[in-house]
Formats: structure tokens, sequence, C-alpha cells
């Protein structure tokens, strides 16, 4: 049979033009013994047609040889989503607008007990048309008629899986309320739903006035007793051990009769101090203290001065004995370098009432005022701490002081360093020359 004749009698039973098609390219694609254009002329059709539903098959199959007109879409699982799940979505898009995809999934569960996923109730969601505010079932918090019923609403809400903030958005309460209220219910049960009075909870007082009394006359009785003895001595059991010692201790702030109160004072108000300068120069201060360390079996004095308003060591002196020469000779590297001062102040040692120190003191011009009481104690206090700073002597049988003279540190080149022996014709010199000339003038 030709092949022409054998396709013409195959179209009588085609039902679809997908078999028409198909039977085009049957012996190209299963048995390959013949070209596009031969099997063209076998069927009386266009060569190029041939070749494109051969190609097209080639890539697509079977839908490769529907029309170009047919939307060719994948199949999908069929909507397995049950009726009860879309009305209650409904249901709550008409309630509220603002819950969370997992939310809904949490309600939908908790009352149609149905699983759902997300992604699922998004496309759902969005599907819903809008509800109108007139179909909302439910009133606010603040449109119940009783309070309680307003709060077992929030409740059940919260058990069937909505979440707080939608709740307190809902309801329009505030979130801190929610979280009290679902706390109480969680700890009391519905009781706590209740109005709850407002005043005080704390237990009945057990100590009150009479009782202090006792324990304040107790306290009299025994002054050495603590608050356990306190307490046993009460004979109260109903008030514990603390209790008895915090009551001890308001008496003891309120009742001064109480034996071993300590008494306040009341603090004095500062006064003015005597020698307080005004300017530099104003106020000296010598003072001479015994050293720490020994050297041949003697502690050597240290004798220095200070200005009283800057607090500055002006000179001083390291020597053996506490003498009216060591006095001069500091006072001297002190003038030699700042000038006299108005004021010398000094404590009432042997050098500095003695009669050389007064005289040399009145022909420089100098107010030399004594130290009586506790006046000025501070500035000796000052001359302590630098006594300490000085540094002691080098062992040398033939330098029996030292005398040096320090300034503030803005003033780097006022260091006098001298050295002398136990003969007054040993020199002493210093970069500002001999000493001993100025003292024996």
């Amino acid at each position: 049979m030709q092949p022409q004749l054998e396709f013409d009698r195959l179209q009588e039973h085609f039902r679809d033009p997908i078999q028409r098609r198909y039977e085009v390219i049957r012996p190209l694609v299963l048995f390959q013994d013949r070209t596009a254009t031969e099997r063209a002329q076998e069927i009386g059709m266009h060569p190029k047609t041939v070749s494109r539903l051969k190609r097209r098959f080639e890539k697509q199959g079977m839908l490769g040889l529907f029309p170009d007109t047919v939307e060719v879409l994948p199949s999908g699982r069929e909507g397995r989503v049950k009726e009860a799940v879309i009305e209650e979505l409904a249901y709550l898009k008409s309630l509220y607008d603002g819950f969370g995809y997992r939310e809904l999934c949490r309600i939908i569960f908790c009352k149609v007990e149905e699983r759902i996923s997300d992604k699922t109730v998004k496309k759902l969601w969005h599907q819903l048309p809008p509800a109108a505010p007139s179909q909302l079932p439910l009133l606010d918090y603040h449109s119940y008629a009783e309070r309680v019923e307003a709060r077992k609403q929030v409740i059940e809400l919260y058990f069937q899986g909505w979440n707080k903030l939608s709740i307190s958005r809902f309801m329009g309460v505030s979130r801190p309320t929610i979280d009290e209220w679902i706390r109480r219910f969680e700890s009391e049960n519905l009781s706590s739903l209740e109005d709850k009075k407002s005043g005080p909870k704390s237990p009945e007082r057990k100590v009150w006035l009479p009782v202090m009394l006792e324990v304040y006359h107790l306290q009299k009785r025994h002054p050495d007793a603590g608050r356990f003895r306190m307490w046993s001595v009460l004979g109260k059991p109903e008030i514990s051990e603390r209790t008895v010692g915090r009551v001890m201790a308001l008496n003891k702030r309120i009742y001064p009769d109480i034996p071993h109160v300590v008494k306040k004072r009341k603090k004095k108000a500062p006064q003015p101090h005597p020698f307080k300068a005004a300017f530099a120069h104003e106020y000296w201060f010598i003072d001479g203290r015994i050293m720490d360390f020994e050297i041949d079996g003697v502690k050597w004095w240290s004798l220095i001065i200070l200005d009283g308003y800057s607090r500055t060591m002006l000179a001083g002196a390291v020597a053996r004995s506490e003498a009216s020469w060591v006095a001069l000779t500091v006072l001297y590297t002190a003038c030699l370098r700042y000038g006299t001062p108005h004021h010398l102040i000094s404590d009432k040692g042997g050098a500095s009432i003695s009669d050389l120190f007064e005289a040399v003191c009145k022909r420089l011009g100098i107010d030399h005022k004594t130290i009586t009481g506790k006046d000025g104690e501070s500035y000796k206090n000052w001359m302590g701490t630098v006594d300490r700073r000085i540094t002691p002597p080098a062992a040398d049988p033939d330098r029996r002081m030292i005398v040096s003279s320090h300034a503030a540190p803005q003033y780097p080149d006022a260091c006098h360093a001298y050295r002398t022996g136990d003969s007054p014709h040993t020199p002493a010199f210093s970069h500002h020359g001999s000493v001993h000339g100025a003292l024996a003038n």
C-alpha cells in the first residue's frame, strides 16, 4: 500500500489534531529510514512543516505538537484545604486584619484542628475579600458591661492561639495589662479575674508602741544585753529576734538616756586660721624635727623654712643639734634668695627664742611670732611632711651639717647646698659664695 493512501485512510479515525501531527512524524522518529523531505512528498505536506513538527517533538515531546494558540500549564496539586478552614479565615479577617501568618496557623489548629502551612495561609488570606467594620461581632474591653467578662475574653483569645500583641490591639488594652491578666490566671485560675482591692496587703502588725516601750525599759534595765537575750527576756514568740533588734536600734536613736548610747555632738563651725597668708612671703614658718636615722649613734635634726602662701620649702638644714646658729644659717639662706618676709612663725624651741635669733629678726625688720597652744598646728604638720623627704647626709666625719634651699618647680635654679665642719673657720660654699662671712657680720 502506498504511504499516501495509508495516511489518508488513517485520517478518518483521528479524533484530535495532535493525532494527525504525530502520524506525520511517526516514521521519522521511530524508523528513521527517510528524510523529512521524503516524508513530506509521501503525505503531500510542505517539508518545512514536517521538519518543524519533528524539532518540536524532539525538544518537548508530545507537548511540542500542541498548537501555538494553546497555553500549556503544568498540572498542580489539587486544593485540599477544607471549607471549614476557609470559613474560619474569613471569620478572623472580619474580626481583625493584623494577624501574623504563623499566628493564623496556630489559631486554625486550635479551633479547627487542621494543620496548615503559613504559605498556604498567606495565599488564602490575600484571596479573601476585606470585611466591613460593621461585621465585628466582639466589642473592645471598654464596651463590656462587666470587666470580668472582658478579662475572660482575653484569656479565651490567648488559649485560642492569639498572641498578646493582637489581643492588645483588638481589645484596646495595653500590653503590660494583658501580661498581668495572663500571669494572674496561670497562678490563681479564674478567681484572679475578679476585681481586687488596691489597699495595702501587708500582714497584721505585731510591734506597736506598748511593745516598743517594753523593749525600751528592758534596754535600760539590761544595757549590755543583745537582741537575742532581749528577745528571750521579752517572752513574745510571735516577734522574731531580728524585729527585736530593729526595735532596739530605733529606741537608741530616740531615747538618749539608754546606757552606752553615743551622743552626737554638734560640729563646730570652722574658724579662720590665725596665720593665713594672702600673698607670697607674707608668712614664713620655721621648725625643727628629729630625724629617724642615726649617724655614729647620734640622731640628727632637720630644720626647714616654709612659705605660708605657696607651701614651698625655701631653705633647710640637717645638723647634729638644734642650735641657734643652725636656725640663723637657714634663715640667711632663705633671705639671700627671696628677701625678708613680713612675719616669721615658729614654736618655742630654744633655737627660735634665743636672744641672737631675736636680734637678727629685729635688725632685718621681721615680725617674729611664736605659736601658743594649738594655733598654727596645720603648718607644723606640713613641716613634718617635708622633713621626711630630706635624705640623710653622708657619713663623713669632717662634714657635720648640710644646709639646702629648695624652691617650687617653676624655679629650677633655686637649689643651694652648703657643707661645713665643726670649726667656724671651715668655709661653706655654694654658687652664691661663702655664707660664714655674712653670718659673722
